[in-house]
């Protein structure tokens, strides 16, 4: 048997909101497949004045994401952390705001896709031999 001072009610447990309240019970955005952990989330908008730029219809959660964003460019994963949410709730939050425009997002390049140290090197050597 557990003893009254055991047991903590609503008021103690401080806000809490479900992550399928924030995200409107959906679980994926139709976004997903270009928003892995390490898709930089970047502010379509970059003026100064935050007020201005924010859409009055966004929940507090998008308009954190969008904030973020405006100040550098922010990882889905750097989101999650500072925002203290489940990676899947971000990225149905980053398919939101990606949807109406107010950020865009890139991926870093593969490493496959880099040029080898090698060829770099002998391009510099060439540029050096000019």
């Amino acid at each position: 048997m557990t003893s009254e001072a055991d047991r903590w009610y609503d008021d103690d447990a401080g806000p809490v909101v479900r992550p399928y309240a924030m995200t409107r019970g959906r679980t994926s955005h139709a976004a997903e497949g270009r928003l892995d952990l390490i898709a930089l989330v970047i502010s379509e908008s970059r003026s100064g004045d935050a007020e201005e730029d924010t859409d009055r219809t966004l929940s507090p959660e998008h308009v954190d994401i969008v904030e973020r964003c405006r100040e550098q460019p922010m990882s889905v994963a750097e989101l999650a952390a500072d925002l203290d949410l489940p990676i899947g709730v971000v990225r149905v939050l980053v398919g939101d705001v990606l949807e109406a425009g107010l950020v865009h997002v890139t991926r870093p390049v593969p490493p496959a896709e880099l040029p080898d140290e090698g060829l770099l090197r002998e391009v510099i050597d060439g540029l050096r031999a000019l």
